[in-house]
């Protein structure tokens, strides 16, 4: 078993009730978990709720008031709401109901998929990077759905039976989905059209991040997710339908972001914040715990090649919007060590 799993998941065996049914843990955190003050203000479970704005992406390329949206959304939140997506909702309750199949199983079952030690893919928590990390009070499962030759499918799970097939239809739609995303912020600058896009050609890197954050009586002292902005270029968060957790840091307050059962939060990573030179936000974020009950979510990222160099684009860079980032490679990497120092990457590769 490779790194550190919740207190309740490590004692759990085949006889034992399954992994939701027992994250009811009754003792304080270990000290590993708790979260410190930090120049983002102390753990809060009920800031205020805020409507992050929401983009009719099917209306982008025909209708110029929505592509402003989408432009004002990405420029002041980083982020929105994605209706008109083209996705079914039953669709997206099959994407839920797979991942939360999935991490009701007995952890025998789950262990197939455990990640290795200095590992990223597979299932199990914080890969350990420094000392003095504190950890998520979550379980994740990680996995490489694109490039295609790089799926690792010993690590993904066999039951539910269909999980394979759903993640792969839904990884496409979501590809698709992302392709618009880069397409129609490449618009609203009035640049290229693929001027973004080409960054993120066939070898681009696709993963799914399946998020378990079970239930913790004094959530007043963990996080699920610490707070950090993605390494991505964009990532795409389908939320659970009943529980809130995510929360946007802007202008020195934490907001609570509401639950839309069906939308899809389009939200940029630090990738797509150095391409545009700044124009487009990277937001930070956190993910709260619940007292009572457990949250699912899954998210898909998208990142360049490893070895793909992204910088500033040069019709970004004048002299009224000087450059703002260096130029980097194989930036998520980077990225996750900054965020398990507690560290804001971007700020690493300022000009």
């Amino acid at each position: 078993m490779a790194g550190f799993l919740l207190p309740a998941e490590a004692a759990s065996s085949s006889s034992a009730p399954n992994e939701l049914q027992q994250m009811q843990i009754e003792e304080p955190p270990p000290s590993q978990f708790i979260v410190k003050e930090s120049a983002f203000g102390s753990v809060e479970s009920s800031p205020p709720l805020v409507q992050i704005p929401i983009v009719d992406v099917s209306l982008v390329f025909s209708s110029q008031d929505e592509l402003e949206k989408l432009k004002n959304a990405l420029s002041s939140w980083g982020c929105f709401q994605a209706i008109g997506h083209g996705i079914s909702s039953s669709f997206l309750d099959k994407v839920r109901e797979a991942a939360e199949h999935f991490f009701s199983l007995p952890m025998e079952d789950k262990h197939k998929c455990f990640r290795a030690v200095k590992e990223a893919e597979g299932y199990g928590s914080d890969l350990i990077v420094s000392d003095k990390q504190i950890l998520d009070w979550s379980n994740r499962l990680f996995l490489m759905v694109f490039p295609e030759n790089q799926r690792r499918l010993n690590l993904w799970p066999e039951m539910p039976n269909d999980f394979g097939e759903i993640l792969i239809e839904y990884a496409t739609k979501i590809r698709s989905l992302m392709d618009l995303c880069f397409k129609t912020m490449a618009k609203s600058l009035q640049l290229k059209e693929d001027i973004f896009l080409k960054h993120f050609g066939d070898q681009a890197v696709v993963q799914a991040r399946y998020n378990f954050y079970p239930p913790c009586p004094r959530s007043d002292l963990v996080l699920g997710l610490k707070c950090h902005s993605d390494k991505s270029g964009v990532t795409i968060l389908l939320q659970d339908q009943q529980v809130e957790g995510l929360q946007l840091f802007k202008d020195g307050t934490w907001f609570r972001v509401p639950i839309i059962p069906q939308a899809l939060i389009v939200n940029l990573g630090d990738q797509m914040e150095i391409m545009s030179n700044g124009i487009f936000k990277s937001p930070l974020h956190r993910v709260t715990t619940n007292t009572e009950r457990m949250r699912v979510s899954v998210a898909m990222l998208i990142e360049p090649a490893a070895e793909q160099e992204i910088g500033p684009v040069d019709d970004l860079v004048d002299e009224k919007r000087p450059r703002l980032y260096q130029n980097v490679k194989n930036y998520g990497a980077f990225n996750y060590h900054c965020y398990q120092k507690g560290l804001i990457a971007l700020d690493a590769v300022k000009m």
